[in-house]
């Protein structure tokens, strides 16, 4: 990873009850920084059947005791694509509901303001409202403190424009909080070039967007892979986990690590300083919360966030007065068709291993200061 240039990982699911001391001492000694999501396959909030429940929030907190001392934790995921689908967006307030709980426990324990953000699906017909409603409201014990974004726009040869990152970059600008990529790194068009890396470090997107993180470092079953510990064994063999090897020597995958690693060598991106970072933000305005619109986004402005155990309906044509589905409303409507990256792996967190970035920019220079 360092020989790669990369500066951060993220990690999308780990055992709250091991010690990580050796991992972290060794990202931290190659100035290596980490994002966790809090969520597994069995805690992650579900656009579905919607709820935000007490062992939901357990699981949570106890990730976030098992890293909270590590001084390069960068941040928190509290979800991972839990809005999956088009009218999936009544579970929004279950996203922002676990933020502020986690937010709080975080508080109450004295630990260190460790930023808590959510890493979104790239659903045009959400986004930009998903994206608003996660930062409105102007109370920052509910807002998050990042958002980021799994794109998979930008394929083979496309362009600023084609790809339509100019249309993020234009959903972006005078956004509030840092955001950044969480995944990105398209293969339908093989080999991979990263021709998006130099537009999101470039004069377009790097004064609002603060890095990227490439899907992934393990090459698995869907061909994302950086890197190969070995040849793919039977699913049941002990040595590996789902048929892949994921220990030894890693060795790069040819010829996507070269061409991501001599990407980033072409870029020069700056760090800036807190007090920079302060000044640059301090004349933008909390966005205001998304207004509903038909077959659309379905919460209505600023809603009451759901109580612990609160469940909803994230599938209902309508919502409530609140913008929260009631308890025991009935799911219906017609399920849209699933983003670029749903259709990459399962939702709700359901990445393998880790991506990786090299992100510069605000984002992360401005929680360094946090750390």
């Amino acid at each position: 990873m360092k020989q790669l240039g990369a500066n951060t990982i993220r990690v999308y699911h780990v055992d709250a009850s091991s010690n990580h001391d050796g991992c972290m001492s060794a990202f931290s000694d190659a100035g290596i920084y980490l994002f966790v999501d809090l969520d597994t396959f069995d805690t992650a909030i579900n656009q579905v059947d919607p709820m935000f429940n007490q062992t939901q929030l357990n699981d949570f907190q106890a990730v976030l005791d098992a890293f909270h001392g590590y001084d390069n934790l960068a941040g928190v995921f509290v979800g991972n694509e839990v809005l999956n689908f088009a009218n999936g967006s009544t579970a929004a307030p279950y996203i922002k509901a676990a933020a502020r709980d986690v937010k709080a426990y975080r508080n109450s324990k004295g630990y260190r303001s460790i930023p808590v953000g959510y890493s979104a699906a790239d659903i045009p017909e959400l986004r930009p409202y998903l994206q608003d409603f996660l930062a409105c409201g102007g109370d920052a014990s509910e807002t998050v403190d990042f958002f980021s974004l799994n794109a998979y726009e930008w394929c083979g040869t496309a362009s600023y424009t084609l790809s339509g990152y100019s249309q993020l970059e234009v959903n972006a600008t005078g956004y509030p909080i840092p955001i950044f990529f969480s995944e990105t790194g398209c293969n339908t068009v093989p080999p991979r070039t990263f021709l998006d890396q130099a537009a999101i470090f470039g004069s377009e997107m790097v004064d609002t967007w603060s890095g990227a993180i490439i899907y992934e470092w393990i090459e698995e079953a869907n061909n994302y892979g950086l890197i190969s510990y070995g040849p793919e064994v039977a699913a049941t063999a002990t040595e590996g986990v789902g048929g892949f090897i994921r220990s030894g020597t890693p060795t790069p995958i040819s010829p996507d690590f070269t061409n991501l690693k001599n990407q980033w060598a072409t870029l020069t991106p700056t760090g800036i300083s807190l007090s920079a970072y302060s000044a640059s933000v301090s004349g933008l305005s909390t966005p205001a919360c998304p207004t509903s619109t038909p077959n659309g986004w379905l919460v209505n402005g600023n809603a009451a966030l759901p109580s612990i155990g609160q469940t909803g309906a994230a599938t209902a044509t309508t919502a409530s007065a609140t913008g929260v589905a009631t308890s025991g409303s009935a799911a219906s409507g017609t399920a849209g068709a699933p983003s670029a990256s749903a259709t990459k792996s399962t939702a709700n967190g359901g990445r393998e291993v880790v991506g990786m970035t090299i992100a510069l920019a605000i984002v992360m220079l401005s929680f360094i200061v946090w750390l």
